[in-house]
């Protein structure tokens, strides 16, 4: 083998092993995240009993939901959340508790109405985490509540954080399972899926405004943001939320729409 070539052959050798170490470290390091991660979100459940042992579904609902038929239990007289207040401890940005049945997503809320994204790349410990936190748009109030609420999560390859919302794009997904349980501080809520979409995190491209919407000036603002969560829907949920309903919005990551820019929407009323 001639110098130049050997030297280049050694050359390519070197940076071959160091590209597969460089590989290794990123793939080691992603799964130790990974695993504190989950780990400590699973003590912060841990910390707090289910919050569907309090949430119940009322018999009968007098709203645009009842077209959405769903077996429910009798309402109970909600308590104190006594299990928030450890968590509200440690962390005062804590607003609330959300959690899906069947699903990894059983989550403290943060928010930061002064600082916008701040738990984008923050876990609940304010420590910098690529898994980050869930939390809720700084602009929506969560006590009044606000109209529309909208609630963030990363879109994370091991399945955490709100990764599970692209099962709802099935629309046999929403039919077996089609309610959130979202709790403030003090108050146990109960919300159903009313539309599952994609669109995108673009401004001024396809239906932006989901970010936008908080609280309706009038009747006419929030059927037309309804509608438009309908019109992009995957399917027909065959519920219409009507001017006074209470939504949040989930929100989190998908590469297929505004260049890669887009997002997996899920839009949900509140039924008690």
């Amino acid at each position: 083998m001639k110098p130049i070539k050997r030297v280049l052959f050694i050359v390519t050798i070197i940076l071959l092993v160091a590209a597969f170490g460089t590989s290794a470290f990123l793939v080691v390091n992603y799964l130790k995240g990974s695993k504190d991660s989950q780990n400590r979100y699973e003590d912060l459940a841990n910390q707090v009993s289910s919050a569907t042992t309090v949430a119940t579904v009322p018999t009968t609902q007098e709203s645009t939901t009842a077209s959405a038929e769903t077996e429910t239990t009798a309402p109970t007289e909600p308590k104190p959340i006594e299990e928030y207040v450890a968590l509200y401890e440690q962390n005062n940005d804590m607003v609330g508790w959300i959690q899906i049945e069947g699903t990894k997503i059983n989550y403290p809320v943060l928010q930061t109405p002064n600082e916008k994204d701040y738990y984008l790349k923050r876990d609940f410990d304010k420590k910098n985490s690529e898994w980050g936190a869930i939390y809720a748009w700084e602009k929506a109030d969560i006590n009044k509540p606000s109209d529309n609420i909208t609630l963030f999560g990363h879109n994370m390859k091991d399945g955490s954080m709100f990764a599970a919302l692209y099962d709802y794009d099935k629309k046999e997904t929403w039919e077996n399972n089609p309610l959130i349980f979202f709790n403030t501080l003090n108050e146990y809520h109960v919300y159903k899926i009313f539309a599952v979409y994609r669109t995108s995190a673009n401004l001024g491209e396809e239906f932006y405004d989901f970010y936008q919407f908080v609280d309706a000036e009038n009747e006419q603002q929030f059927d037309e943001f309804v509608a438009k969560c309908k019109e992009y829907a995957s399917y027909d949920t065959g519920i219409t939320p009507k001017y006074g309903d209470k939504l949040i919005t989930l929100s989190t990551c998908e590469y297929t729409h505004g260049g890669g820019n887009g997002r997996l929407v899920v839009s949900a009323v509140r039924i008690a």
